[in-house]
């Protein structure tokens, strides 16, 4: 996806951080994202974010999964008025 909503999707800051200390390396939000966006540090023994610009915008669903609460996204209150304000600039650019 190159854009959502109109905006380049690398300027959008919607994708999961993982906390290494808590990641115990179940590998399940790896297994269920297909996007590529995470990979396993089998030196580490960890999760980590690969790719974050391939994350579907507004998909936290590997957050959800997660057994031990490893994977954070954006506040949901700030990300959607960043959201908002890019539409509204966009709109008063036409």
């Amino acid at each position: 996806m190159k854009t959502w909503r109109g905006i380049p999707r690398e300027e959008i800051p919607w994708y999961p951080t993982i906390d290494p200390g808590v990641c115990t390396g179940c590998r399940t939000c790896v297994d269920f994202c297909k996007n590529d966006v995470l990979e396993f540090d089998e030196a580490a023994g960890k999760s980590r974010v690969n790719n974050p610009y391939n994350c579907i915008v507004e998909c936290s669903t590997c957050a959800k999964l997660c057994p031990d609460g490893a994977i954070r996204f954006p506040d949901e209150a700030t990300f959607s008025a960043f959201i908002k304000e890019r539409i509204a600039r966009q709109a008063a650019k036409r």
